[in-house]
């Protein structure tokens, strides 16, 4: 029985997580980790630290949001840092996985499944994660 994995969309208030089945095909969001400051992180990563357990995940992938020209830019430089950060706490191997084009994909998704635009944001950053992870899933079962 191989361990899941976790995908992870870093964001200014917010963070939202995935996991994945035990055979690592279909990813799953499972809720949206919210803080009151971008740097007050101890209690998103004490929580990430429960469903690591929770879930009994075995590593751990975060979305990295490059620039469309391949650069890295501010908000990519703090999703690596918070990835440091969670490779230091968990003993985990952490990835950084290029998802420029989630957030967008996740907002077609919910705009196709006819959800109101003010519900939207409650779900957007769970989706970012959960299409991070699957696109992180579909790369290595290749």
């Amino acid at each position: 029985m191989s361990m899941r994995i976790m995908g992870l969309d870093y964001g200014s208030k917010t963070v939202g997580v995935a996991v994945s089945d035990p055979l690592h095909i279909t990813a799953q969001g499972i809720e949206t980790i919210t803080r009151r400051e971008e740097n007050k992180l101890r209690k998103t990563c004490a929580r990430i630290e429960e469903l690591i357990a929770e879930y009994e995940v075995g590593r751990i992938v975060v979305g990295l949001p490059k620039h469309m020209n391949n650069d890295i830019g501010e908000r990519a430089g703090k999703a690596m840092e918070f990835g440091e950060m969670l490779k230091r706490r968990t003993g985990l191997e952490v990835v950084m996985w290029d998802e420029r084009l989630t957030t967008v994909e996740a907002e077609r998704t919910l705009i196709e499944n006819k959800v109101r635009r003010e519900n939207r944001k409650k779900y957007i950053d769970k989706i970012a994660a959960v299409f991070i992870l699957q696109g992180y899933l579909d790369s290595v079962s290749d």
